[in-house]
């Protein structure tokens, strides 16, 4: 029944919840992982309880951080969630399994003066450098993940709308605004450079030197490579610009479930951390510039 069940569950998260591969992948770990540990126990599933998920969290320490504990769990009350309702079980033992409490840390992100400089860092005069300048106006104007941004097509690109059309985790779709900047620099890639990297034909936007898709591990050296040469002393990656993207909107004012919207994000509290970050950065203000702080 254990090995018929996990399989189910797989199947589940991934049809009827329509989870990225990689989401699932990881949940797929951390059960297997459990299932492993009652086997060596020789505990079979039906008859766990609290006690026995208590034990099993308490050796968990042994050997891993909070934060990778507190993801095993949402692990293990996920899959016993979905054997109660798919009745391979009477009662849920993981409903009020306990978490370990963690400090949530804050996200890198750019001043908005040094996303200039890391804009302005390709050179124009190069199709390379063009195609480069207009991943970075279109990641810091979209806040898409790398992933998405590397994975853009061109009849994606909507010029007229001033919009972009991706596909998101759990393969979500969603429209982002563009921007007038990113869909001026995206348009002079198309007409100038885009073509210089064809070697077929491409539904992708965004071209190697061999003519295949862009692939993250390129653009994060990309990044990295542009970061050093205009001194940002910061570690740069492209999650950066998508910190920085919902950061600098937040302190613009802009509306946090606008803002979730954007990111993509399915609950708007993965979106309140941008929140603490703009507090933050207004305490070191009043702290810095306040006479009595």
């Amino acid at each position: 029944m254990q090995e018929r069940a996990f399989r189910n569950y797989l199947n589940h998260l991934q049809i009827e919840r329509g989870l990225a591969e990689n989401t699932v992948e990881a949940y797929r770990r951390d059960v297997r992982h459990f299932l492993s540990y009652i086997q060596s126990e020789n505990l079979p599933i039906e008859k766990i309880g609290k006690a026995e998920l208590v034990s099993y969290v308490q050796q968990l320490y042994e050997n891993l951080v909070p934060r990778s504990i507190v993801r095993k769990i949402v692990s293990l009350r996920s899959f016993f969630r979905y054997l109660l309702l798919d009745g391979y079980l009477e009662s849920d033992p993981a409903e009020t399994l306990e978490t370990p409490n963690i400090w949530q840390s804050l996200p890198e992100f750019l001043k908005e003066e040094e996303v200039e400089l890391l804009l302005t860092a390709p050179n124009l005069n190069s199709p390379y450098g063009l195609r480069d300048r207009a991943m970075l106006e279109m990641l810091y104007a979209t806040g898409l993940r790398v992933t998405e941004l590397v994975r853009i097509r061109v009849d994606e690109i909507n010029f007229e709308g001033g919009f972009v059309r991706t596909l998101g985790k759990g393969a979500k779709e969603r429209i982002v605004p563009l921007g007038d900047s990113a869909a001026r620099f995206l348009g002079m890639y198309i007409s100038r450079s885009r073509k210089r990297f064809l070697r077929n034909s491409s539904p992708f936007l965004f071209l190697t030197q061999q003519g295949r898709p862009m692939t993250r591990q390129y653009f994060w050296m990309m990044i990295k490579k542009y970061g050093g040469q205009v001194g940002v002393k910061k570690k740069i990656t492209p999650h950066i610009l998508r910190h920085s993207f919902a950061t600098h909107l937040l302190d613009h004012g802009a509306d946090l479930r606008a803002v979730q919207l954007m990111l993509g994000h399915a609950d708007i509290s993965t979106t309140q951390i941008y929140t603490h970050v703009t507090r933050e950065r207004l305490k070191q203000i009043y702290d810095s510039f306040h006479p009595r702080a």
